[in-house]
């Protein structure tokens, strides 16, 4: 309706421009600068009136959207966005924080299961000794210096089937 208005106005002030123009070629003296002021204050008024116009349009956008902003559905449904993500955060941290916790458990393990073989080993190692020691008598020098070297040299690579095989190797020997 407003622009309908500014649309009227400015073209009622196009027949008055045309008019002043018709009365400058006629030369009439006063009525051609009334006229102009007329028809200038037309436009301006046309022009006057959008902006107004505009400026309230925004002015009701801006407080129709803070009176919806504070509305009741708009906070309820803040709340509702807000619990959402916070379950998706916390849903995420629950992954992560189990991710870490696995990762951290298997670190452990391997290392208790390292620690455990070198004990075993070691204590295989040491029976082995016991074993060469007790048989020491039975065997040659030379495969007796072999097998205490291939104990030594199986126990340092953590190699735990190659003294299995040379437990048994001794105990064949024997």
């Amino acid at each position: 309706m407003i622009i309908r208005i500014s649309l009227l106005l400015v073209l009622a002030s196009l027949p008055v421009f045309l008019l002043v123009e018709l009365l400058s070629w006629l030369a009439v003296s006063g009525l051609p600068g009334a006229l102009t002021m007329l028809g200038a204050a037309m436009l301006l008024s046309a022009f006057t009136v959008l902006i107004i116009a505009g400026l309230l349009g925004v002015v009701k956008i801006t407080v129709l959207s803070v009176v919806d902003y504070f509305s009741a559905k708009q906070r309820v449904q803040r709340r509702l966005w807000f619990r959402q993500a916070r379950q998706d955060q916390v849903k995420r941290l629950f992954y992560f924080k189990t991710k870490q916790i696995k990762y951290f458990n298997e670190l452990s393990r391997k290392r208790l299961l390292k620690l455990n073989n070198r004990k075993h080993i070691r204590l295989l190692s040491k029976a082995i000794d016991k074993d060469l020691l007790s048989n020491k008598t039975k065997l040659p020098e030379t495969t007796y210096r072999q097998l205490q070297q291939d104990n030594v040299r199986h126990r340092n690579r953590q190699d735990i089937e190659a003294l299995l095989k040379l437990q048994q190797q001794i105990s064949d020997l024997v």
